[in-house]
């Protein structure tokens, strides 16, 4: 069995899969994004969550397949590029690059652009002014750090990298091999990772709860899924650290080619999910407070499902997007400042248009005004983000 490394000294001997720019891998990501202004943007008119006067049962099932998976895959496809970055510019540069590309936008957003999104939620609450609501914000608290949390955990596993690629390189080598150990058959790697993460979650779920966040200040994660983020973290490290012949990632090899199975699972899981759901909220005496027999067959199907939506993800876009041209490349450059941005006019708009009846039937103005919600969403986000990225100096961290 080849393997990449046996040290962090010989680590720049092998090319590793993310050495350069993979365009799957690109429009994947930028695909995730895309699929958070979404999430974003149909919340408020969800039929069980709603915030609004108007809801549309199918963004329930938009909800949950997106945060049964979305973040999680995000954390993987961050640590993809993570192992690499180590090995050719060092951890003390690398740390410097990390620190100025998520932690200081994380600053910026947690002390300006998040209270500011907020406070529209605050204006139909309590009609406060602007300045007493911040003050409020950071003194007191709650201090909402909306999406941003993203970022202040993804720098806090890339700093754990780093202590690895330093202490015990072999850690994450043997993640790469344990991914590599049969590539002609993909399933070892995919069952093994479904356990794992049905392993790591369940019994954090049993523990934490489902809606338990673990906050200070502007910093937050929730709980449960801590560990299921590390994992699928380094997971991604791991794959990331192997060789380009050696690795997963290949748009002719044979995770590509068996997405039909990995799709089959995915519907499979999403369905058995959704049927829990709709089990507890139409079936249990008290939904709110399921018994644990219930949340631990719920925690193995959430489990389940991110795992196999995460492979199958990475799968379709090894298959059927990683050549040529595609409209996912129009955002790439610009994805990371709609993420950052996108919060602001999202609760904006959805302020604006709080209880407005656009047309007599109550679904068919929640889907108007999702859709709204969304397209100016990410017009004005990407207009933003285009606007700063033309400052010198910008560019490098958006």
């Amino acid at each position: 069995m080849n393997v990449v490394v046996t040290s962090a000294e010989k680590a720049t001997e092998a090319r590793p899969v993310t050495g350069g720019r993979n365009a799957a891998l690109d429009r994947a990501r930028t695909f995730i994004i895309l699929l958070v202004l979404i999430h974003h943007s149909v919340i408020p008119y969800t039929h069980y969550g709603r915030t609004d006067g108007q809801s549309f049962l199918g963004f329930d099932a938009v909800v949950t397949f997106n945060d049964s998976f979305f973040m999680a895959a995000m954390f993987l496809l961050s640590g993809l590029f993570t192992w690499p970055s180590l090995q050719r510019r060092g951890v003390s540069d690398f740390l410097r690059g990390r620190w100025l590309r998520l932690g200081l936008p994380f600053a910026i957003c947690a002390v300006s652009l998040m209270p500011l999104a907020y406070y529209a939620i605050e204006l139909r609450n309590s009609g406060a002014g602007f300045g007493a609501y911040w003050w409020k914000t950071v003194t007191v608290g709650p201090w909402e750090s909306g999406p941003i949390w993203f970022l202040a955990v993804l720098l806090a596993f890339d700093m754990l990298a780093a202590a690895v690629f330093r202490a015990a390189p072999v850690c994450v080598e043997a993640i790469g091999r344990l991914a590599t150990a049969s590539l002609d058959r993909p399933a070892y790697a995919f069952w093994t990772f479904v356990a794992a993460s049905v392993m790591v979650y369940v019994p954090m779920d049993h523990y934490f709860g489902i809606g338990r966040w673990f906050t200070l200040g502007p910093l937050a994660i929730q709980a449960a899924r801590v560990l299921l983020y590390l994992l699928y973290f380094f997971v991604g490290v791991g794959i990331g650290s192997v060789r380009s012949d050696r690795s997963l990632l290949s748009s002719d090899g044979e995770l590509a080619r068996r997405w039909p199975v990995w799709l089959a699972v995915t519907i499979v899981s999403y369905l058995c999910l959704i049927a829990m759901i709709y089990y507890k909220r139409e079936y249990l005496p008290d939904p709110d407070n399921p018994p644990q027999g219930w949340d631990a067959v719920h925690a193995f199907f959430f489990a389940s499902f991110s795992a196999a939506q995460t492979v199958n993800l990475l799968a379709l876009f090894l298959k059927f997007d990683s050549s040529g041209s595609s409209l996912l490349d129009l955002l790439r450059e610009s994805s990371f400042g709609i993420f950052l941005i996108h919060y602001v006019p999202v609760l904006w708009l959805q302020y604006a248009l709080f209880d407005v009846t656009l047309v007599p039937n109550s679904q068919a103005t929640a889907i108007l005004k999702a859709l709204i919600v969304f397209a100016l969403t990410l017009a004005i986000s990407w207009a933003v983000t285009e606007a700063l990225r033309k400052i010198p100096g910008v560019a490098r961290v958006l």
